[in-house]
Parts: structure tokens; C-alpha cells; sequence
């Protein structure tokens, strides 16, 4: 009988295979390195290396709470709201985009193609560019971080809403319109019932993503924690880029790990 490919001579081709590679990823390493010119690094880098490392390892505590102003606290709760506030606005706004993208709530697939595509414009803008956009519209601040968020979410949310409303059970939809249940009777007993736990769990899993995108919107200005992390990062002062970066670390795990509970307890 034949061995199927598992003996000694298989074995063997397959060691080579492993060889070969290794050897060809290794070949493109070194062949990456021989493009770069390290001639960037000056005689004060390794100073200047020093002293970044020395302050994020030196937070600035009294930047926590500060009386007079500005500090970590009000400013993550700051951070916080715009992700909130651009998370309601595209759980809203995405709904009659999920519907019309989904394939069994419309006749037609050109209809839902079409919805599809919408989704696709929208998700290919990056909220950055959107922020930029809107903070020239609006001016810079919170205002421009939620309009950024709100828009962007849409083409995420409104994808995967309508990927559960198309993988919903359609038989209390069918047994509805049999009895003659017009199309918002049917909207409302047979469809949401079945969509609104995969709802909040997209829309918690959103939240989350908001929180670590609304930090980097306010490096371009749209307000939040990023407005004061740039201009330490600008200014050099690691002790406070530091307890900044602390306080974002604190903030994303905890909004995390409470999504995360939540999302299980709902799905």
C-alpha cells in the first residue's frame, strides 16, 4: 500500500520547504534594512532618549486634579462624552441605512446594493479627515469630534446592523405578513425584537473603538485629552505626557472590560 505522503520522504521535502522559507523571509529582511538610510540619528539623541524615558517614568501626579483648570479628570471625561455623544448620533442615524443595505428587507438587490455602497463611501473616509473637515466648518472643539465620530460610525454600525437583520430567523416575518400585519406592524413585533441585543452589542463595541479615536481627534484639535497630549509631546514635557498616557491607558481598559461584560450579558 502507499504511505499517502507521511514517510521519511516527506518528511525530508518538508524540512526543505521550512528552509526555503526561512531563507526567503530572512533574504527580504535584510533586503528592507539595505533601503533604509540610518542617517537620521544626531549626537543629542541618545540625551534627548534619556530624558523622554525619564520623564514618562516621572509622571506628573498633580496634573490629575487641578482647581484652577484643565486637568486629567475633566479632560478623559471630556474624551468620554465626545465618544458617547458621536456613538448615540450614529446608532440613531445608521438605522434607515442598515434597512435599506439588508437584502431580505428589500425587493429588489439593487436596492440593497445600492444601500451597501453608501455604507462603503461613508466607512472609506477616515474620521480624521473628517475631523479636519468638520473643524474647519465649525471651528475646532468637542462640536467637530462628535460630527467626525457620529458620520464616521455610520458606515461601520450601519454594516454590521444590516448583516444581522440579514441573518435574522425570517419565519415570524413570514407568519405576519400571512396574516395581512402591514410592513411597520411587522418592523416592530417581528423584526426589531430579534435585532435590538445585536443592536447594543455592535453599538458597545463601537463605544469603545470611539474612545481611542476621540484621543487622537484632539491632537488635530477636536477637543478632548489628544489637545493637551500634543502640546506636552510639543512642548517636551514628558512628566506630563507621561500621567496623560497613563490616564488613557486607565480609561480604555476599564471602558473595555465594562463593554465587554455588558456585551455578554446582552448577546
Amino acid at each position: 500500500m502507499l504511505s499517502g505522503g507521511s514517510g521519511p520522504a516527506s518528511q525530508h521535502r518538508d524540512k526543505i520547504y521550512t528552509w526555503i522559507g526561512i531563507l526567503v523571509t530572512v533574504a527580504l529582511v535584510v533586503w528592507a534594512l539595505t533601503g533604509l538610510e540610518l542617517t537620521g540619528f544626531q549626537p543629542t539623541t541618545w540625551q534627548f532618549t534619556k530624558a523622554m524615558i525619564s520623564g514618562l517614568l516621572q509622571p506628573d501626579w498633580g496634573f490629575v486634579w487641578m482647581e484652577e483648570g484643565e486637568d486629567l479628570i475633566r479632560l478623559m471625561l471630556l474624551t468620554l462624552s465626545i465618544s458617547y455623544l458621536g456613538n448615540i448620533v450614529s446608532a440613531v442615524l445608521c438605522l434607515p441605512f442598515a434597512f435599506w443595505a439588508a437584502t431580505n428587507m428589500s425587493k429588489s438587490r439593487a436596492i440593497s446594493g445600492t444601500g451597501k455602497f453608501m455604507l462603503s463611501v461613508i466607512r472609506t473616509v477616515p474620521e480624521v479627515i473628517m475631523a479636519l473637515i468638520f473643524i474647519k466648518a465649525v471651528g475646532p472643539g468637542p462640536y467637530a469630534g462628535v460630527l467626525a465620530l457620529g458620520l464616521h460610525s455610520i458606515g461601520m454600525l450601519g454594516k454590521l446592523y444590516s448583516e444581522a437583520i440579514e441573518n435574522m430567523d425570517m419565519g415570524p416575518v413570514e407568519a405576519m405578513t400571512a396574516v395581512g400585519a402591514n410592513r411597520w406592524k411587522i418592523l416592530s413585533f417581528a423584526v426589531i425584537p430579534q435585532v435590538i441585543p445585536e443592536f447594543l452589542s455592535y453599538a458597545l463595541y463601537r463605544f469603545e473603538i470611539n474612545v481611542r479615536s476621540a484621543t487622537l481627534l484632539g491632537i488635530i484639535g477636536a477637543g478632548g485629552i489628544g489637545t493637551p497630549l500634543i502640546f506636552a509631546i510639543n512642548a517636551r514635557g514628558w512628566h506630563r505626557v507621561g500621567i496623560i498616557l497613563i490616564g488613557i491607558i486607565v480609561t480604555v481598559s476599564i471602558i473595555d472590560y465594562i463593554s465587554g461584560a455588558l456585551r455578554k450579558r446582552i448577546v
